[in-house]
Parts: structure tokens; sequence; C-alpha cells
């Protein structure tokens, strides 16, 4: 089992830049991939970033719709990801949710995650 609980979402202008964490607990120990998805009002969950977990070595995957905007990067001693985005768009507004999968190194779609946490809500305001 993986715990995840995320933080840092919050109200933010056109271009302006938000971190969101996400700490891991659980069976940490174990190698297996971290993502961030989103959901608008009335939308399906969508791919943002996943990133890789093992002790040796990580590699990153973004949607194009952030890619060059958002950083997905991790903290093994804190066992905590993050998402800095940057030059938000008010199409960038959605709660976030991270998630973590011990089947796969990296995924990019929602039925390869096992896990999920709680959402974080990010609004962009223009």
């Amino acid at each position: 089992q993986v715990q995840l609980v995320e933080s840092g979402g919050g109200l933010v202008q056109v271009g302006g830049s938000l971190r969101l964490s996400c700490a891991a607990s659980g069976r940490t120990s174990s190698n297996f991939a971290l993502g961030w998805f989103r959901q608008a009002p009335g939308k399906e969950r969508e791919f943002v970033a996943a990133i890789s977990w093992t002790s040796s070595s990580s590699s990153t995957y973004y949607d194009d719709s952030v890619k060059g905007r958002f950083t997905i990067s991790r903290d093994n001693a804190k066992n905590t990801v993050y998402l800095q985005m940057n030059s938000l768009k008010p199409e960038d507004t959605a709660v976030y949710y991270c998630a973590a999968t011990l089947r796969f190194s990296l995924a990019t779609v929602t039925q390869e995650y096992d896990y999920w946490g709680q959402g974080t809500q990010v609004t962009v305001s223009s």
C-alpha cells in the first residue's frame, strides 16, 4: 500500500506559479512511478506529468499542454514528489491529483495507477 497526501494548491493569477507537493508513505522502499493528473469540472481526469522512482535513476514525461511550463521532480529523502507550475493559464484550473503505481516504472494513463491522493485545487484567475 502507498498513501499519498497532496498540498500546495491555491488561487493564482495568469502567468503566476505554484508548487504542488505529494508526500508518499507506505511501500516507498519499492520502485514505483508517480504521476500528476488533473480534472476540471465536467471533464475527465487527464495526465499531466510522471516520474519514475528508483534508487538509482529517474525519467520524466509530460503532456504536451504543460511541456516547458511544468516540472516534476522528487526528493527521495523526503519521499516527496513536486510539480512546479510556471506561466499558469486559466485552462490549468483543475483539481490536481497525485498517483502512484507499483506495476509500472513510468505510467501516463489513469488505469496504470493504483493509489491516489485526495486532490488539491488549483485556480488560475484571468
